[in-house]
């Protein structure tokens, strides 16, 4: 698919510009929608809504689990919810959003600068059109080879006709999540965060709705019914708002005719696409290798998975509204904001993952009890899943780096290889420690795999964003002092590695420390609902006085942040 916008002048089309100076501080170097206060309210409505869409989901794979059980007709459906997962990721999250954004925010800025035209109409009237075909194409492609694709992703599968229907009916989230994804690109280079964090709300009310009016009669391809009414109800939540944007046209000063542009090629979304979908391919390995074990072992993966991927989840929701900002800053020339911005992100993401983390492993047994354990779901399922949840936790971080270190590779909209090399070094961990494991461990082994591979891959991330110095200016080296050099790496944003090192190693030492105290409250009641109420109270309070004594930023700006917000929280803008 080539995301080339339409042949305009030179000075016209969507660029990359050169690094230029960035704008004095009086002359708009930081618009006012960049402010901490503005990204801070985004973040919270943005994970607000993101909570209300994960909440949603556990209610989804409750009702899934009451409904069907952990059996051979779940597994079924779980193979077909690779589909979804893969188009989700592809299309909505780590894929399209990469290549989008950057080049709706450049597209943006040649708007404000008063560009002849319509940068943003003409960038949508290229791209749209061409993503459209390719995604009716995938997806017909996609049903076509159903056959051969579920015998490719669990050959042991028990029920293979029953993973063939629903993967058929997956396949139309192929359209749906590619367009979806595409308005939130589009709304979010807008800086309008609320109709894509409402995606994931309408999309598991449309799975639940579905399930509770054809489950009795369909069986579990009611929830695959269901993933596609999901897939569409994400665009119209979105498509008011994206329109309402592109009405728009701002008047700006001339733009600058010198500028060397540079447009959105095929290599850029080759390099993107093909990462989320080696970082996609670890579900196959794990659903490959569960597939020869008992009945059930792909399912208690799964709703491990679920439940453990809220703390990351949220606490990439920071990320998810600064990415425009990092792209915006880089498009300005202004690195040195781009990196600031990269690092706070970083270190308040790694406090909100490992207290998450920590909640988790101290808290399993209650948290799947209470959320599962009714109906088919028995206590031996409860016990399984969460032996599972807390060895998959252990990986947490290393997600939550990779997503956050992922932007300052392609936040400049050009291509970038290495990410892709350091996933696949992280795939083949995943498959080596996976195949070493799942013998003497079962399905913990698949989620210690999980763990050991991510995190392989996030080191690998992190360590090529390291900032070297070259002799063409005066930025600051890894130490951040000035050593008269560029900062240069293989990522856009050279990071200083000493710096980050040192903010994550605060708050894993305080996760230690938590997990302790919060699986000690927990297992002094019987019951789940005390113990986990318990054990959530216990995580926080350890950790947040170990993070202040042992004097980590993350902690004290996640405090700061939570006190602007709910004192100006009706402001925030969010059309």
């Amino acid at each position: 698919m080539n995301m080339t916008p339409p042949r305009t002048p030179r000075s016209v089309r969507p660029t990359v510009p050169s690094a230029r100076p960035a704008p004095p501080a009086g002359d708009g170097a930081e618009p006012p929608s960049e402010s901490r206060g503005f990204l801070a309210k985004a973040a919270l409505l943005t994970a607000a809504l993101s909570v209300a869409g994960a909440s949603l989901g556990l209610a989804r794979d409750q009702a899934l689990a009451r409904l069907f059980g952990a059996g051979r007709e779940t597994d079924a459906f779980l193979v077909a919810w690779t589909v979804p997962e893969f188009a989700a990721t592809l299309l909505i999250e780590d894929g399209l959003a990469l290549v989008l954004i950057p080049a709706f925010s450049l597209a943006l800025s040649r708007r404000a600068q008063g560009a002849p035209g319509d940068p943003v109409r003409a960038l949508v009237a290229t791209t749209l059109p061409r993503l459209s075909l390719a995604l009716v194409t995938s997806g017909g492609l996609v049903v076509v080879g159903t056959p051969f694709l579920v015998d490719a992703l669990a050959p042991g599968l028990p029920d293979h006709a029953l993973a063939v229907d629903c993967t058929r009916l997956t396949a139309t989230c192929v359209l749906s999540f590619g367009l979806a994804g595409y308005c939130s690109a589009a709304l979010r280079a807008h800086r309008r965060f609320l109709a894509p964090a409402a995606i994931y709300v309408a999309y598991n009310t449309g799975i639940i709705a579905t399930m509770l009016v054809l489950g009795g009669q369909w069986g579990v391809r009611s929830a695959a019914v269901g993933v596609a009414a999901g897939g569409c109800l994400m665009v119209a939540i979105q498509l008011p708002a994206l329109l309402r944007q592109l009405r728009r046209k701002s008047a700006g000063v001339p733009a600058d005719a010198g500028e060397t542009p540079r447009p959105v090629g095929l290599a850029l979304v080759c390099a993107v696409l093909l990462f989320a979908l080696c970082r996609q391919s670890q579900v196959l390995v794990e659903r490959f290798i569960a597939s020869h074990l008992d009945p059930g072992a792909i399912s208690h993966l799964n709703y491990a998975q679920k439940v453990a991927q809220i703390p990351m989840t949220l606490s990439l929701m920071l990320v998810t509204v600064t990415f425009p900002v990092v792209a915006r800053a880089l498009a300005d020339g202004d690195t040195e904001r781009a990196r600031d911005r990269v690092e706070r992100d970083l270190a308040l993401a790694a406090c909100i993952v490992l207290l998450g983390a920590a909640t988790v492993i101290a808290c399993a047994p209650q948290i799947i009890e209470l959320l599962f354990q009714r109906g088919a779901f028995t206590a031996q399922d409860t016990a399984a899943t969460a032996d599972v949840m807390r060895v998959y936790a252990l990986g947490l971080l290393g997600q939550t780096l990779v997503g956050g270190l992922l932007r300052t590779y392609f936040c400049d909209g050009r291509p970038n290889w290495y990410p892709l090399a350091a996933m696949t070094a992280g795939i083949t961990a995943t498959a080596a420690v996976g195949a070493g494991t799942v013998g003497p461990w079962g399905v913990s082994g698949l989620a210690a795999a999980n763990a050991a591979g991510i995190t392989l891959t996030a080191g690998l991330l992190l360590g090529g964003a390291r900032a070297k110095s070259s002799r063409r200016s005066g930025l600051a080296d890894d130490s951040g002092t000035g050593v008269g050099g560029t900062p240069t790496a293989r990522n856009v944003v050279p990071l200083r590695l000493r710096h980050v090192l040192t903010h994550l190693g605060r708050p894993l030492g305080a996760a230690f420390g938590a997990t302790a105290s919060g699986a000690f409250a927990a297992s002094r009641f019987e019951a789940p609902l005390p113990g986990l109420l318990m054990g959530v109270a216990a995580v926080a309070v350890v950790f947040v006085l170990l993070g202040v004594a042992l004097g980590e930023q993350g902690v004290a700006s996640a405090l700061r942040s939570v006190r602007s917000v709910t004192r100006r929280l009706p402001y925030v803008r969010s059309r």
